[in-house]
């Protein structure tokens, strides 16, 4: 089978009208479990329908080890990958590698996605990348447990750090030895960028970098929020954090260790697998304020396609990519995997919800997460996100006071830029 891209021009952003013969498409849109099983489902949909094979290309679980590897083969104008899944903090460092993708994707099936997340995938006027799934971080927690105990859920991370203790000594005298209170990811990579600008946010402490591009880190709000995480390590949450990525802390909760659990909604579809242990027994809420007078905040995450410029068939691979975040396949995903979609009329989609009853109740959190200041920081954003965990991985380690450690750390950020020019 032939593949066709209807097109007029330019202006008019569609393609002049091409016939290409089958191709092999290369995307790395995933690496372990659902987001790698739903990935080589939908493309191979696609394929299947469009006469295409496609070419599956996995990597490292770790983002800042993915961006890597992809700074390198984009740089030597590789042509082994067409499709990159990228982060959503990446178009600004990347974007100038992506193809345009405004020529091929009508413009009213744009807007169909958040315009924010549109806005941060547009570099220099062109659309770098598609929004695939949107995500913020969210708080789950065993509903049986907090039932069991007479606790209710907590709306600060104080209640948090008091209900989870409770919980998990009463589990612990009851026998059960492995049970911890708090699981999160701490291991000095991004993730521990996002938790921790969570916890910063929440108690009014800011995102790193100000809008103007002036280091703000260096504050009492945010040296608050470090005690008050570090004061976790070892009481409710066990040492083995600090080197949890996503899944580690996904193994603790899931195994039934654990009482409350920080992670991305993904986790969801999971926890209530059938050969969950602790299927039925999961709840979802925001993520708790940073005290009476704080803010319920989730760092803004999720991913996107792109197509790299160096690819032999760019317009295939385009037309790959609006078929993978068409509404179509969003709502399959979002079904099957608990991925958000960023296609806002689903999340009134009643088979949507069905499947995801907490997606409707935190379309605020979703909708309004802190963004990491990767705009602001542009090209320096990877730089500054390792100087700011590498901080907080200390003080969570207890090897630095957070006083000392954000100060250093505002000094360092301040060198990085003149004025708050980046």
């Amino acid at each position: 089978m032939r593949h066709v891209l209807m097109a007029m021009s330019v202006a008019t952003t569609l393609v002049v009208p091409t016939l290409a013969a089958a191709e092999t498409v290369a995307i790395s849109c995933g690496t372990v479990g659902k987001e790698f099983e739903l990935c080589k489902q939908g493309a191979e949909a696609w394929a299947k329908k469009n006469g295409h094979e496609i070419k599956l290309v996995s990597g490292s679980t770790d983002a800042s080890e993915q961006l890597t590897v992809m700074q390198q083969q984009l740089a030597a104008g590789s042509t082994d990958v067409d499709i990159y899944r990228v982060d959503i903090v990446w178009p600004g460092i990347l974007g100038n590698h992506f193809i345009d993708l405004k020529p091929y994707i009508p413009e009213e099936v744009v807007k169909q996605h958040f315009p924010a997340i549109v806005q941060n995938n547009t570099v220099d006027g062109k659309l770098v990348a598609m929004p695939w799934f949107t995500d913020a971080g969210v708080l789950y927690y065993r509903k049986d447990l907090l039932e069991k105990h007479g606790q209710k859920v907590p709306t600060t991370w104080q209640e948090l750090t008091t209900v989870a203790k409770a919980v998990q000594d009463a589990e612990r005298k009851a026998g059960n030895t492995k049970m911890v209170g708090y699981v999160f990811e701490a291991k000095a990579a991004e993730t521990l960028t996002c938790n921790a600008l969570e916890w910063i946010d929440s108690f009014g402490g800011g995102s790193i970098v100000g809008e103007d591009g002036k280091v703000t880190i260096d504050n009492p709000k945010a040296v608050e929020a470090l005690k008050t995480a570090a004061s976790w390590i070892n009481t409710i949450s066990p040492a083995g954090v600090l080197n949890y990525e996503e899944e580690g802390a996904r193994g603790v909760f899931q195994s039934g260790n654990a009482v409350f659990m920080r992670n991305w909604p993904y986790a969801w579809a999971l926890a209530n697998a059938p050969d969950s242990p602790v299927k039925g027994k999961v709840a979802v809420v925001a993520l708790p304020k940073g005290g009476a007078d704080g803010k319920s905040t989730g760092t803004l995450g999720g991913w996107q396609l792109a197509v790299s410029k160096y690819s032999k068939h760019p317009a295939i691979a385009a037309d790959l990519v609006k078929y993978l975040t068409s509404a179509e396949e969003q709502k399959r995903r979002a079904i099957l995997g608990s991925f958000n979609p960023t296609i806002m009329s689903l999340y009134k989609d009643e088979e949507v919800l069905k499947a995801n009853p907490f997606f409707g109740t935190l379309l605020d959190t979703f909708t309004n997460a802190v963004a990491r200041p990767a705009k602001v920081t542009g090209s320096k954003y990877s730089r500054v996100s390792s100087e700011f965990r590498n901080a907080v991985h200390a003080v969570l380690s207890g090897t630095g006071k957070p006083e000392q450690k954000l100060k250093e750390l505002s000094q360092k950020l301040g060198r990085m830029n003149k004025q708050g020019k980046w």
